[in-house]
């Protein structure tokens, strides 16, 4: 019999790390509540056609399919017919309807714009939702980055204001500074991407150089020349590039540099004025003393299709961390028009909770009293005093501690070796003595200092 394992690129999770990820999930719902946004879910499957096309050609290929089943469920005069079929599958491609009609979900963006179009005629727009889910990609696991994993979104549908902007900014920015990460929020716009193929003199050509953008982080600037050369951008057009990604400054600085190089793109202008004002909306929502930083970047590209206007990328801005985008989103004007409604502007961001709680880890940046769920444990000594035991268990509860009694008369060291594996911060000691006083012995089980108190002053100690 072969050892038990689990698919590669996924993982299992203990209780301690269940813990630390859902104190990331409620950091981040509790923002979004207090923003006005409003919970959804959509199934873990999608039909291929609905996700097909919209992650462009590279995403396309990252998609998990999922086989066709449920053959022997059909009528028996249509057995022959279906056997015929499956003979031909092998020779088939993988995205044949007898093969596969159905994926798992890449992300959460395109799902959200199919209940958006299934739903229009019910929903209150402007409609704020925010998403926490997982998501798969049919990618190379490797640090950071895994088949299974979580997403977790927040968009505006129905509106073009750029006040969305500037308030999923700052819902980046207070995430970040609760979870305690310094990061550093890129921002950009995809009509200064249009205007940069445009000074190339290959509009055609905006995806190809997105594309080849998108890996600068990567593979360098030389990395990114080679690939613009194979992709057929010539060397006057990779100089304007390189003039244009070059230019330093504020961010004030970079915009007014870029409205004199764009000068004769109007696309291009219309880039700067969104940014201009999104960062000036946001300047008058934002707490001043967050500590991040919101840099212009016009080397973010952000490489799926759908994004029209302002994009955003957040990066852990600490030594003490490696790690791509843990976040990042962007306005997709056109993206309900896939699924037929037309005219209805978007825009979101998206958390990587899978790499944020990998941040959070290198950066030692969890709260201690997240390896518990209990906070104390009441030692059992059996007889009476379980009894005992067990009204002050209850009372315990009553009052909001979190607290469990050990099941069995055990002996003490295996009880106390127990509390210890479970990281418990106190151990209750409710003996003879205790039950004969109504009174209990708090233990502090990092200093090892103990004290018989009434169990009201337990109560509020441990509160």
């Amino acid at each position: 019999m072969s050892k038990p394992s689990i698919p590669q690129g996924t993982r299992d999770f203990s209780p301690v790390v269940v813990r630390k990820r859902q104190y990331i999930l409620n950091t981040l719902r509790d923002i979004f509540e207090l923003y006005g946004f409003q919970p959804l879910e959509t199934p873990a499957m999608e039909n291929l056609v609905t996700l097909t096309g919209k992650y462009g050609e590279e995403g396309d290929r990252l998609i998990f399919k999922i086989l066709n089943n449920g053959l022997h469920e059909k009528k028996e005069q249509d057995k022959v017919k279906l056997n015929e079929e499956w003979d031909k599958v092998l020779s088939r491609p993988y995205s044949s309807p007898v093969v596969t009609e159905r994926a798992l979900r890449y992300d959460l963006t395109i799902p959200f714009a199919r209940y958006v179009v299934m739903n229009q005629n019910e929903l209150a727009f402007p409609f704020r939702r925010y998403q926490m889910q997982p998501v798969w990609r049919a990618d190379r696991p490797q640090a950071g980055r895994y088949r299974e994993f979580w997403q977790c979104d927040a968009d505006v549908v129905g509106s073009t204001s750029l006040i969305n902007e500037a308030e999923l900014l700052c819902i980046y920015q207070s995430a970040f500074h609760q979870l305690q990460i310094p990061v550093k929020i890129k921002i950009n716009s995809r009509k200064l991407l249009a205007a940069l193929a445009e000074l190339c003199g290959t509009p055609e050509k905006m995806i190809d150089i997105t594309v080849a953008l998108d890996k600068l982080d990567k593979i360098g600037w030389d990395g990114v020349t080679k690939e613009l050369r194979e992709r057929g951008i010539e060397d006057a057009g990779i100089e304007q590039i390189s003039k244009v990604i070059s230019i330093t400054g504020d961010n004030q600085a970079k915009l007014e540099q870029l409205s004199t190089l764009m000068a004769n793109t109007p696309i291009g202008l219309e880039g700067i004025g969104e940014l201009s004002t999104s960062l000036s909306y946001y300047s008058g929502l934002a707490d001043a003393g967050w500590g991040g930083t919101i840099e212009v970047d016009i080397s973010l590209a952000r490489g799926l299709n759908y994004y029209t206007g302002v994009i955003v990328e957040v990066v852990c801005d600490s030594d003490k961390v490696k790690m791509g985008s843990i976040g990042g989103g962007g306005r997709y004007d056109d993206l309900t028009g896939l699924f037929g409604l037309k005219g209805l502007s978007g825009v979101g961001v998206s958390f990587g909770i899978d790499r944020i709680y990998d941040v959070l880890e290198q950066l030692d940046a969890f709260p201690a009293q997240l390896a518990s769920g209990a906070k104390v444990m009441l030692v059992n000594f059996g007889g009476e005093n379980e009894r005992y035991a067990i009204s002050v268990l209850k009372q315990l509860r009553d009052a909001g501690v979190a607290a469990e009694l050990y099941p069995d008369v055990a002996k003490f060291d295996k009880q106390m070796k127990y509390a210890n594996k479970r990281a418990m911060a106190y151990v209750i000691l409710p003996g003879d003595e205790e039950r004969e006083k109504q009174l209990v012995s708090l233990k502090n089980f990092a200093t090892g200092a103990q004290q018989m108190i009434t169990l009201q002053e337990c109560v509020d100690l441990l509160k």
